[in-house]
């Protein structure tokens, strides 16, 4: 906090310490919550913990979480259940009176701009730390240390590679959103591949064990069917021209059905 006061501005999540949590429960009983985007609400509010010189302002964030059942875990924990695709992205869930799951985030900052304008930026911090913690903890990005510099850069641009490769190779499945490797890597890697060949023609069979094998399989016919008809007009096109209809195709989200160019050479004069 120290560090943050220092700076022209700072804006971060606190930890649910009792004195956030005190604040939060008299902010459940209020009623003057506010748009904060996204789904979210919030309201202004103001906290003074242990070790702070003074008090200082903070964002009460909350949104409910439709669907989603909290069961007990050791220690008086909860946890989320029977809710897939239920990620929590900014703090914790809580039952209210009526037994609605709450999601809620408490932000300190110095900022003076709107309640909305301070939820959106840390939702984008957010977002952008997230990129750091897959890589990290999913594509063991921090698992390998030595005094060698050379080695780790190397091992470093290695997991970033085939991170980025697993990540189109997704994207060609699902382009409409992210998959992290952790649910990504067992539904698609974790199969049983059988080659025959009859007639001149080659099948290569995959047999999936997963519990959501159907998803494993409408995603291996989306790949299938794009690469089938990558491949009628693959001898017309360059090496280079054929990466470039791959990477239009696994982001065509993001292009909005725009086809990429490679850049071409300028001739001489």
């Amino acid at each position: 906090m120290r560090g943050g006061a220092a700076r022209s501005g700072y804006l971060f999540k606190l930890r649910l310490t009792s004195g956030v949590k005190r604040v939060l429960e008299r902010a459940m009983r209020q009623t003057d919550w506010q748009d904060a985007g996204a789904g979210w609400h919030g309201k202004w509010g103001a906290v003074r913990l242990r070790g702070w010189g003074r008090q200082r302002r903070v964002v009460l964030l909350r949104r409910r979480l439709a669907g989603v059942i909290l069961s007990e875990r050791g220690g008086g924990e909860r946890r989320l259940a029977g809710a897939p695709g239920a990620q929590l992205r900014l703090g914790f869930v809580e039952l209210d009176a009526r037994q609605d799951a709450w999601e809620y985030a408490v932000l300190v900052t110095s900022l003076e701009t709107e309640l909305v304008t301070i939820a959106q930026l840390y939702r984008d911090r957010g977002d952008a730390e997230n990129n750091f913690d897959e890589l990290k903890n999913q594509w063991g990005w921090a698992g390998f240390t030595t005094h060698d510099l050379k080695r780790c850069r190397l091992m470093g641009r290695i997991v970033a590679l085939v991170c980025n490769w697993w990540n189109l190779f997704v994207r060609l499945a699902d382009p409409d959103q992210h998959r992290e490797a952790i649910t990504s890597r067992p539904l698609l890697l974790q199969a049983i591949g059988r080659q025959t060949q009859h007639a001149g023609q080659t099948t290569i069979t995959v047999t999936s064990a997963h519990g959501a094998h159907h998803r494993a399989r409408r995603a291996f016919i989306r790949i299938a069917a794009f690469f089938t008809t990558l491949r009628q007009t693959a001898e017309q096109l360059t090496d280079l021209d054929r990466w470039y209809r791959i990477l239009s195709y696994a982001l065509v989200k993001y292009l909005k059905g725009r086809q990429l160019d490679p850049p071409r050479r300028l001739q001489h004069a």
